[in-house]
């Protein structure tokens, strides 16, 4: 059964405005140049320049009765009462962009240079087919990590193309011989020898980790070379020389050649952050972000129609779309002053509290700083101070950071002082640089280094901090 009924609800909306600035403040420097871009071009009644540019350019012969402040034109002064107020409002509801990318231009890809490297060859159209299938199964790395008799079932369910185990084995080793070296290998091991064997003879080191990857290959990834030296009845001497050829391999191939069909990104700065006679500047990064104002055309058009004693249906139309392209255009140039407004007080509060670390640019002077900490400096919301240091780099003398990479958490020392979780980590850092090859440093000593500094650390969060660092353990760590 139907029925209606009045009902009464609280309910709590994001204005357009609010959406915009939001999405704008996530929107790193980059970015931001590409994104006033699409926007000029989608709205007619945004220009680039100040607001009294037009002015300069005519010189006093120009008269523009709508020339008063930007914030001070209301629109709704030249509109009548009857224009439905549904038709002026933007709708809060739509999908989300934000995972919106612009593509990246590529040159030739991985796949592509080995079918080149394919048509080189002598085939038959059987084996051109299992080649090009093979090579459509390799992965980023160039490795083939799929069995072969899913890749004979594959084929004979899509492609009706009955083919053996043995086949598909007599082409994969002709892709094997294909560069970058040690493509279409099944697994580490096989890589490195297909790189080795192509080696073989230029001397006694290559020769000698041909042995050692054939048949000592788990003592070699475990990095138990004692045992290595035993087995093969040689020297240490000879057992670095051929380690040393070996770690000049590639392990990824397929990444030698997908690197260099990418568009390089280069790192924008959004902060630039100078010492000048021990007091910090800052200065926001606003390159290609020109000056925006709202069309003095678009102002003149709704002018002319409040001067306009008569006023058709068609000259109301028209004005109901400028209408909505000056707000639009409003409400994206407030949006942007608004980003960079936020994002110049939220990186002052930042400065201000690590002072101390910007001044010298030691790690250790780093303070414990969480996004609430500034939320409550600045008066804001911890979404927004979130937005803000999502994604932004700052220039400092000491090289240029990811903004939330100074926001950590606090740990106590013995004395009861609160000091970062990065100063650790600096710690932690500089004694495994430090430490002796032959005999690296476990995590239960790098705990006890801590705790001599006054750090009281369990092991397993040395070794937590130990993988954030992509710090192996000490046994992968051994040198010769």
């Amino acid at each position: 059964m139907l029925k209606q009924s009045f009902q009464q609800k609280l309910l709590q909306k994001l204005s357009p405005q609010q959406i915009q600035l939001m999405k704008l403040l996530q929107v790193p420097t980059v970015e931001l140049e590409q994104r006033i871009k699409e926007e000029l071009e989608a709205n007619p009644a945004l220009e680039e320049g100040r607001e009294n540019e037009r002015e300069e350019e005519y010189g006093d012969d120009y008269d523009d009765d709508t020339s008063d402040s930007q914030d001070d034109f209301d629109i709704s002064d030249y509109l009548d009462d009857d224009t439905p107020d549904y038709k002026t409002r933007s709708s809060n509801s739509g999908g989300d962009d934000d995972d919106k990318q612009v593509p990246i231009g590529s040159g030739r890809s991985f796949t592509d240079n080995l079918k080149a490297q394919l048509n080189m060859r002598i085939l038959t159209d059987k084996q051109k087919t299992i080649a090009e299938n093979l090579i459509g199964n390799l992965d980023d790395s160039g490795y083939l990590r799929r069995d072969l008799r899913a890749i004979v079932n594959d084929m004979a369910f899509s492609q009706n193309v009955m083919v053996e185990e043995a086949e598909l084995e007599e082409v994969l080793l002709v892709i094997q011989q294909f560069d970058p070296p040690g493509v279409g290998a099944r697994d580490l091991r096989e890589c490195l020898l297909i790189q080795l064997l192509r080696k073989k003879g230029k001397n006694d080191a290559v020769d000698l980790g041909i042995r050692i990857v054939e048949d000592q290959f788990d003592e070699f990834s475990k990095k138990h070379y004692s045992k290595i030296t035993r087995k093969l009845d040689i020297e240490e001497e000879e057992l670095k020389e051929a380690i040393n050829e070996i770690v000049r391999l590639n392990p990824k191939p397929g990444n030698s050649l997908k690197e260099t069909s990418k568009s390089i990104q280069h790192i924008v700065p959004d902060f630039l952050v100078t010492v000048e006679e021990d007091e910090l500047k800052l200065q926001l990064n606003q390159r290609n972000a020109p000056e925006l104002r709202v069309s003095g055309q678009y102002k003149e058009m709704l002018q002319t129609y409040a001067d306009s004693k008569k006023k058709e249906k068609q000259q109301k139309d028209a004005v109901m779309f400028v209408k909505q392209k000056i707000d639009s255009a409003k409400w994206f140039i407030d949006a942007i002053r608004q980003r960079q407004q936020t994002l110049t007080t939220t990186m002052q509060a930042i400065l201000a509290f690590q002072e101390a670390y910007f001044l010298t640019g030691d790690e250790t002077k780093l303070k414990p700083m969480i996004l609430k900490d500034i939320a409550e400096m600045v008066n804001m919301d911890i979404s927004t101070i979130s937005r803000v240091a999502n994604s932004k780099y700052v220039q400092c003398p000491y090289g240029t950071f990811l903004l939330k990479s100074f926001f950590s958490e606090s740990i106590a020392k013995d004395s009861g002082e609160e000091v970062s979780t990065r100063e650790v980590k600096k710690i932690l850092q500089d004694a495994i640089d430090a430490e002796e090859k032959r005999k690296p440093l476990t995590d239960e000593k790098l705990a006890q280094l801590l705790k001599d500094k006054g750090y009281n650390i369990a092991r397993r969060t040395v070794a937590k901090y130990r993988e954030q660092l992509n710090i192996p353990v000490a046994r992968l760590r051994k040198q010769l």
